[in-house]
């Protein structure tokens, strides 16, 4: 067991998570800037439904926006979201603002782990430094200093904090090993040490960039396949019988990691004066997908006799990821605003996001299901558990006479639609 105090900073989906394994076992300060974060765990309620009411009234938790509680912790952990900007170059403003924070606060003696996904070479080249500057303390003598790449999949039950390797590092093999013992204390499947924080840093971002590509690769084959009017939903499944084959699935590529974490890296490359052509060819790739749905929807639509301008289409989830109320990126809102460009009157309607926040962000309306009526078009964008069930009864009872339904997750059995003269398309 270690005796050390831990403190997180920034506690969304991550975060949160990290925090709440720690305060199973001893006290834990949780630091967020969000009133209203801080006010919804204060009351164990987890909007994201990452953490369970139940482990969040075991876990023992200071939740916090006052930085003096910070000065009782020496252990830091900061979790906070690196996104990129309108460049696809990294935004790393949240990141220094929390590492200027805990600075603040350092005393000698005291470690930084930063989880936060960063290029190689940013927690040596940029946070340490502004930990000096803010502390008047030095690195490696007065306070250590570990990266471990975070690596928790939303929404995911099975694949969870505790079950999940976690890689460590540390500014020296003292610090590393600090790390190793601080972390193994909580997580099941054990840790993983490398030999610095570049290594560290390097793995989380070649870990979604493979992934990235590897749906990309996906995604161009079946634009190909539907040229040739062959549905690729067949092919891979025909495909998995080969014990070799990596069954990866076409579809929307956002969020908070992968539409993220490839600029990353290519951002890195071009500082180093390499040119990264395929990270930048899968991203070119996975970026026009919402065109592609758009116009495989527009194309169905006129082969019906459909006016595009003042059509009725619903879109069945907003999220980025199948049961998980995040919008960000979310790939989602580009085919919206394709559509609505088009002049197509567009209705949305998402049963686990914050319909609020949607409107205040994308100034998109999150209707009740009970308002699809006489649409010309129903587009499945996102997987959620409520949508599983969709009969053809339910779905037709909701079209207009032209009746099409764009399977953009697969999860519908094209067979239903056999018998009737709706017409079904799907990835």
């Amino acid at each position: 067991m270690h005796t050390r105090k831990i403190a997180v900073i920034g506690l969304g989906y991550v975060g949160l998570t990290v925090a709440s394994a720690f305060g199973q076992a001893s006290k834990v300060i949780g630091f967020d800037i969000s009133k209203k974060r801080i006010s919804e765990l204060v009351e164990c309620n987890d909007v994201n439904n990452e953490v369970s009411r139940s482990e969040l009234e075991s876990a023992d938790i200071l939740y916090t926006m006052n930085i003096n509680d910070l000065s009782d912790a020496d252990f830091y952990i900061i979790t906070v979201p690196t996104p990129v900007d309108r460049s696809k170059r990294p935004d790393y403003s949240i990141l220094t603002t929390a590492t200027n924070l805990v600075g603040s606060v350092l005393k000698s003696g005291d470690v930084v782990v930063f989880e936060s996904t960063v290029s190689p070479g940013t927690t040596e080249d940029m946070c340490i430094p502004i930990l000096e500057s803010a502390s008047n303390l030095k690195c490696g003598v007065d306070f250590g200093v570990g990266y471990s790449p975070e690596r928790i999949n939303p929404a995911d039950n099975i694949h969870t904090f505790k079950n999940i390797t976690k890689i460590v590092s540390g500014n020296n093999s003292e610090t590393c090993e600090l790390v190793k013992n601080v972390y193994r204390s909580v997580v099941d499947a054990g840790v993983f040490t490398v030999s610095s924080i570049k290594v560290a840093e390097a793995v989380k971002v070649v870990e979604n960039t493979q992934r990235d590509l590897n749906i990309s690769i996906m995604n161009e084959i079946t634009m190909i396949l539907h040229k040739l009017d062959i549905c690729m939903s067949e092919v891979i499944s025909a495909a998995e019988t080969k014990w070799n084959f990596l069954p990866f699935h076409p579809g929307l590529v956002g969020g908070l990691c992968m539409s993220t974490n490839s600029y990353l890296l290519a951002h890195k490359a071009r500082e180093s004066d390499c040119y990264p052509e395929m990270i930048l060819a899968g991203r070119r790739i996975n970026e026009s997908m919402p065109k592609f749905i758009v116009d495989q929807a527009i194309t169905n639509l006129i082969g019906l006799g459909v006016p595009i301008k003042n059509s009725r289409i619903g879109i069945l989830g907003l999220s980025f990821k199948d049961n998980y109320p995040c919008f960000h990126d979310s790939k989602v809102i580009d085919v919206i605003a394709m559509l609505k460009r088009y002049g197509a009157k567009v209705m949305v309607h998402d049963p686990i996001i914050d319909s609020e926040l949607v409107k205040k962000i994308h100034d998109i309306d999150v209707v009740n299901l009970d308002s699809f009526t006489d649409m010309d078009a129903i587009i499945v964008a996102v997987a959620h558990e409520q949508y599983l069930d969709l009969d053809k009864d339910n779905i037709n009872s909701r079209l207009s006479s032209s009746k099409f339904v764009m399977d953009v997750r697969g999860i519908l059995d094209k067979n239903i639609f056999n018998e009737t003269d709706t017409r079904y398309w799907r990835l």
